[in-house]
């Protein structure tokens, strides 16, 4: 199905299509979420929130989060403040993606500087590390890069946004190796690939968000297959609503979080829903256009409720 400009402008500027309904879990599954803690204000202050828009989290369970201050702040996994810095640029935007590599290096796709800068946990921007820097649709380029990830190899797979939505490869030594994906909904295109994950295989897991499903590639070959392809837009359990992250746990399950249906699912690594948790709200337990979770070592997850300006944690 061809995407039209209008379609391809409001996947750029933040959001896929109008804005429907506010939604949450419509249905019991087999399993309920639980809350354990609710962290986090609005503010540009220390310790503050002003909407959350990644999260990673390290070996020692710490979290690492970007506002929309282009500020990266580190906290402990029970919300106590530890530190910060900020990207050396963010007037043109502000990073949407943040993961860390092989070596412990704090990954951030620079969204609206069309890079991927490298970070030790301690904020000091690494100067013999980076991908991209050059705006435009090459190889090597980007327009918006959305987030990126390292499989076992070494080797890196960003995702990009824009009129050219598109998975690149790369080197361990950051050359780039392979490209593939266009604008659309067929499979194998992307309308925004919001979040990246890689899984035990080096299988590459994509939250499609504007096409409102997740599909998951080999490319550890010479060009990528698809290997797997889920989901469609919709209310009920495992349907989504801009699914904008997922994490897997390495148990046979992946966990999604959608931005416009204000809900956490806990799915098979086949699709099939597991259990649910969350609703559209602001009180405790309700979400208001979350844009990304992290699973820490005791298989807790924290989510960010962007819009309520805080972090939940649960256990799904």
């Amino acid at each position: 199905m061809p995407i039209n400009r209008r379609q391809f402008g409001l996947a750029a500027t933040g959001l896929c299509s109008g804005l429907g309904l506010l939604t949450g879990c419509e249905t019991q599954p087999p399993e309920d979420g639980r809350l354990e803690a609710v962290w986090g204000k609005q503010g540009i202050l220390a310790g503050m929130l002003q909407k959350p828009r990644a999260i990673a989290i390290s070996d020692q369970d710490e979290l690492y989060i970007v506002d929309t201050t282009a500020r990266i702040q580190v906290f402990d996994r029970h919300g106590q403040w530890l530190r910060q810095w900020q990207t050396p640029a963010w007037k043109h935007g502000k990073p949407s993606g943040l993961a860390f590599d092989l070596e412990g290096n704090l990954m951030v796709a620079d969204t609206h500087y069309s890079q991927v800068l490298f970070y030790t946990p301690e904020g000091e921007l690494r100067q013999d590390k980076k991908i991209g820097g050059v705006y435009g649709y090459g190889p090597g380029e980007f327009h918006w890069v959305t987030d990126c990830v390292q499989d076992s190899q070494g080797c890196y797979y960003a995702g990009e946004m824009g009129e050219h939505d598109r998975i690149q490869k790369f080197s361990p030594e950051g050359d780039f190796i392979m490209q593939w994906g266009s604008l659309g909904s067929d499979p194998g295109q992307f309308v925004r690939p919001q979040s990246l994950a890689i899984d035990d295989s080096d299988h590459l897991w994509v939250a499609d968000a504007c096409n409102h499903r997740i599909q998951v590639f080999d490319a550890t070959g010479d060009k990528p297959e698809l290997v797997r392809l889920w989901g469609e837009q919709g209310r009920e359990l495992g349907q989504f609503h801009f699914p904008y992250d997922l994490v897997l746990d390495g148990q046979g399950h992946v966990t999604i979080v959608e931005f416009q249906n204000n809900r956490v699912q806990k799915l098979t690594l086949e699709g099939e829903p597991v259990s649910c948790w969350g609703r559209a709200g602001r009180d405790q337990g309700a979400l208001m256009h979350p844009w990304a979770l992290a699973r820490d070592s005791q298989g807790k997850l924290h989510v960010l409720d962007s819009e309520n300006h805080r972090v939940q944690r649960i256990w799904l």
